[in-house]
């Protein structure tokens, strides 16, 4: 899978654009600037937007490429954060050390899901935000329409509602919906799909 990802992120172009995922920008202005973990963060628009913003940007992803993409972005945008080359068992960060965590299409199988969630939570302050944007169990039928949507070809790495609400028991939900959109990031995420959006506070 890490070949994978290489791949995807070893060519010139970004594949999820320079831009950050809407979502993720809409509910980020809303907060004040603090810390911020940016889980299997790819080429770093959406760390790299955070920075922008004031934000003290930490980020990982096991892809080499997507580290040298995320760096040069950073770059060019003037922008300095931090980015490690690891997965999600390398992490040793403080916990409650996080003001803020962010999954971004960060799509866990059912069997780590629970484990995974509580991981990267443990390093969430009291108080502290998620957000995360997902594809939906219906994003499947879109897909098969429109290849070009990219996203998990299983239903296993899917996240409904009901999903979110069961991981995230006690969480005050500011936002919690499905809906259709039309994504337009880089040449990896382009169509209409089903996504799940979420804001949550932890208790």
């Amino acid at each position: 899978m890490k070949d994978f990802w290489n791949d995807r992120y070893g060519r010139a172009e970004y594949a999820y654009g320079k831009e950050p995922n809407v979502f993720f920008k809409e509910q980020l202005d809303l907060l004040q600037p603090g810390k911020i973990l940016l889980p299997a963060e790819g080429e770093g628009r959406n760390a790299v937007y955070a920075a922008e913003k004031g934000w003290q940007a930490s980020a990982y992803d096991w892809s080499e490429n997507a580290y040298k993409k995320a760096m040069q972005l950073a770059e060019e945008k003037k922008v300095k954060i931090d980015y490690q080359i690891c997965s999600l068992a390398d992490l040793d960060f403080e916990p409650e050390s996080f003001d803020t965590l962010a999954l971004i299409y960060v799509h866990f199988p059912n069997a780590i899901r629970t484990m995974n969630f509580e991981r990267l939570t443990s390093y969430l302050k009291p108080g502290g935000s998620i957000i995360l944007e997902g594809f939906s169990p219906n994003h499947l039928k879109y897909q098969a329409k429109q290849p070009s949507v990219g996203g998990p070809k299983s239903d296993d790495f899917l996240y409904s509602i009901e999903d979110m609400k069961l991981h995230f028991d006690g969480y005050r939900f500011k936002t919690l919906k499905q809906e259709v959109i039309s994504l337009e990031e880089g040449d990896c995420h382009v169509g209409q799909t089903e996504v799940v959006r979420m804001h949550a506070v932890k208790p």
